[in-house]
């Protein structure tokens, strides 16, 4: 007797499995990209008078919002004819568009190149090298006019590689446009039309830009589109200095901000102190089991800020940009949280 037979008289029955439906089998993992889901803060904001909701962009198949930004780049580019079959992209991000890129670029056959800086994380290089990027390190704090700066040195690897196309995440309209023709459109539906306030960290400006905007149009402008802000960041009307929230914010003057941000359509800035943003980052973990990026953690607290005063019955929904899983060895991590200031006892871990 096996230890399968163990005083068995006849085989168990096979589950019952319903033959998958065609639309259930994708062509690829691009099809993933957008409808991520929304949940309601149940213990940070079971005491306010408005309900916080959270969109988890970590739930694109690169793990953030900048999937959509890099598909949509790249459709259009190549629809243009100015990204062409097997051409190399090249780009400067801190992480997120990079992945993004290097994902859709790996299914579409185009090489790339990714540009960023010393401190992004060791799981951010990870997940790039795996989807096959190349990577340069630049000096994220180099001047606009500096040629060590990351665009400048990403303008400079693209003339220089034959047929070459810069993404340009900065100044490419394709970037508040992908989230302008789904991001917006999906938070309308999700919350049928409830939506009173959005909430966006800014980064390159092309989320609270875009999906803001179609927002706005959507309803008549009765939807306040709140912009969040690290410390540091001059979005704020502050002078630049350190930033400590990945992919967020600037330190340039105005004359210098993103093309993809339309500051215009922003009814609000505020800016949030780092330990504020490191102690919400871990409150979600902790308290509503969502493990999510320091950005997240930016917009979330704003949000609840916003729904503190917010009238009662209002629907305040932030985005969350990205997972943890790419932080675990900063945001998570005690030592660089302590290396970084924070080491206030409510960021203990």
């Amino acid at each position: 007797m096996t230890n399968l037979d163990v005083g068995a008289t006849a085989p168990l029955p096979l589950p019952l499995v319903a033959p998958a439906a065609s639309d259930d089998i994708l062509d690829s993992v691009t099809a993933l990209v957008g409808n991520t889901p929304v949940v309601e803060l149940r213990s940070l904001a079971r005491e306010l008078p408005a309900r916080v909701l959270v969109k988890l962009e970590s739930r694109n198949p690169g793990g953030s919002s900048k999937d959509r930004v890099a598909l949509n780049m790249v459709r259009m580019a190549e629809a243009t004819g100015v990204l062409a079959p097997g051409a190399t992209i090249v780009e400067a991000s801190s992480g997120n568009t990079g992945i993004g890129l290097a994902l859709v670029g790996r299914l579409t056959g185009h090489p790339v190149v990714v540009v960023h800086s010393a401190a992004i994380s060791d799981e951010k290089r990870a997940v790039l090298t795996a989807y096959g990027a190349r990577l340069v390190e630049a000096d994220w704090d180099a001047a606009p006019s500096d040629p060590a700066n990351p665009r400048a040195v990403a303008d400079r690897i693209a003339a220089e590689t034959l047929g070459a196309w810069r993404s340009a995440q900065f100044e490419n309209f394709a970037n508040p446009g992908a989230h302008y023709q789904t991001t917006g459109p999906e938070i309308w539906r999700q919350t049928a039309g409830a939506i009173t306030h959005f909430v966006a960290s800014i980064g390159t400006g092309g989320t609270v830009s875009g999906a803001g905007r179609f927002l706005k149009d959507v309803s008549a402008g009765a939807v306040k589109v709140i912009g969040a802000n690290p410390t540091g960041s001059t979005y704020g009307g502050d002078v630049g200095g350190s930033i400590l929230v990945d992919g967020v914010g600037t330190s340039w003057p105005r004359d210098f901000w993103p093309a993809t941000f339309d500051h215009a359509v922003l009814d609000d800035i505020r800016t949030v102190g780092d330990e504020t943003v490191y102690r919400t980052t871990h409150a979600l973990a902790a308290e509503e089991a969502l493990l999510l990026g320091p950005s997240s953690g930016l917009a979330v607290a704003v949000a609840l800020e916003t729904a503190r005063t917010a009238p009662p019955g209002s629907v305040v929904l932030a985005i969350a940009p990205d997972g943890g899983i790419n932080y675990l060895t900063k945001a998570y991590n005690s030592a660089w949280l302590h290396g970084a200031g924070l080491s206030s006892s409510a960021l203990a871990l």
